[in-house]
């Protein structure tokens, strides 16, 4: 597809008029009009602007969309798992996982390592292939090259491990210690609670990131703990297998 096809198309499946697109990224109707009639492309900020509306990438807009890999973990990205920077500008070399709202959430390459092996482990790839595969893959990539440019020296990591001392201060019940907190994106998080009067919410933000674990109960049982935090809150819940029947447990500010 070409530019103006896809302008066309994700202002169409948005619902907006050429008028509302207009106001939305700051330029005229007439604008909007050349554009989606292949007379002009939308310049670098305009262009940073759609793609934060559409959450598509640059790319996607222009028509060219690339195979594209985080730089930090090697997964395939597509417009959907994408980064963002603080001010909500999409960082196309990063998933969601690997860098959230301006800050690289691994300073550790083994504990990088475990994440991706355990979720690439099946009945066709072996705990050792993977774990090759990704020492293979894992120095050669962008962010593990320049990790003493890019990475932020420790603060991240310190302030995770406030977060842990933090909710293992909660002593709940029935949860085991806090040893790490990855990072998780919201829309494979954000489980729906039932309220005492039948109705259901959720808390979280499907576009956002944030570090959490799931912990099995010293109970026993068919039901789990899933612990998540960010700068603004702690929040423990339990659940089943694939995250059914949640019950919150405790939500703090902090």
């Amino acid at each position: 597809m070409t530019t103006k096809d896809v302008l066309l198309e994700l202002r169409t499946r948005n619902g907006l008029s050429q008028d509302e697109l207009a106001e939305k990224v700051y330029v005229t109707r007439q604008a909007v009009s050349r554009w989606e009639n292949g007379e002009t492309v939308p310049n670098t900020d305009t262009l940073k602007l759609l793609s934060e509306l559409f959450d598509v990438s640059i790319d996607a807009l222009l028509g060219a969309p690339r195979q594209r890999i985080c730089q930090c973990c090697g997964m395939p990205l597509d417009d959907t798992l994408i980064s963002r920077e603080k001010d909500g500008t999409p960082n196309e070399d990063y998933c969601k996982w690997c860098y959230a709202d301006g800050t690289y959430t691994y300073s550790s390459m083994d504990d990088l390592m475990e994440v991706c092996v355990r979720h690439m482990v099946s009945d066709t790839v072996s705990e050792a292939q993977a774990r090759a595969y990704m020492g293979q893959l894992l120095p050669k990539l962008d962010y593990w090259k320049r990790y003493e440019e890019l990475s932020d020296h420790g603060r991240f990591e310190a302030f995770k491990q406030k977060l842990i001392e933090e909710i293992n201060d909660l002593h709940i019940e029935g949860m085991p210690k806090v040893e790490k907190l990855n990072a998780l994106v919201g829309r494979y998080v954000n489980l729906p609670y039932r309220l005492p009067s039948g109705g259901v919410v959720k808390f979280l933000d499907d576009q956002a990131t944030y570090l959490g674990t799931q912990l099995e109960s010293e109970f026993g049982g068919d039901r789990c703990f899933g612990v998540l935090a960010n700068m603004e809150f702690l929040m423990v819940s339990t659940y089943e297998a694939e995250g059914a029947n949640p019950e919150l447990v405790l939500f703090k500010k902090r």
